[in-house]
């Protein structure tokens, strides 16, 4: 099932899809992000979040739930289902694309081909933590027992597997421009 994703992926990308999840990536990262940050900041009162975070604990996730206070966990939880949707389908539009695309002339390598999951894999862990912490956040002052546990893991699987598909796409780039004819 696997390898006829990451086919389809290989069939699919061409210079246009390349160029859209370019330009998606490039209005999120310039206006979307940026215009969120400051919203998130004005109403979490400048308080960390778990998305934003590597590393913390259940304890340091209740103490965010504690300090953003009843308005405050109301936005995060209606973020995660609004922002936290689209942010991680644009990232995801872009990275799949394009690694896809620099990889193209490997795509018969199997391995290599299945280089295009680790994008999917970091927006899973990013589902799966904003779930998480929804249902802490929501829940709050109760406890979400295992819950709590597993959302610190979920957000730093979701940052290591988009570092490692950011390197990854990096390193195809380099490799595609070393293999391409020289036409001079």
């Amino acid at each position: 099932m696997l390898d006829r994703f990451t086919r389809l992926c290989f069939k699919l990308t061409n210079r246009l899809i390349v160029g859209f999840g370019l330009l998606l990536f490039t209005v999120f990262m310039i206006w979307v992000l940026p215009a969120e940050a400051v919203r998130s900041s004005k109403i979490l009162k400048g308080e960390p979040t778990p998305d934003t975070s590597f590393f913390y604990t259940a304890s340091d996730l209740y103490a965010m739930a504690e300090a953003y206070g009843v308005e405050g966990r109301a936005y995060y939880i209606h973020a995660r289902y609004t922002f936290d949707l689209a942010w991680p389908l644009a990232y995801v539009m872009f990275l799949v694309p394009t690694t896809a695309w620099l990889l193209k002339p490997w795509e018969q390598d199997r391995k290599k081909r299945l280089l295009v999951l680790v994008p999917l894999a970091g927006f899973l862990f990013d589902l799966l933590e904003n779930a998480g912490a929804v249902l802490v956040m929501s829940r709050y002052p109760a406890r979400t027992w295992v819950i709590d546990w597993l959302v610190p893991w979920m957000t730093m699987f979701k940052w290591s597997a988009l570092a490692a598909a950011f390197v990854i796409m990096l390193i195809s780039a380099w490799f595609r421009l070393k293999t391409m004819p020289d036409t001079r």
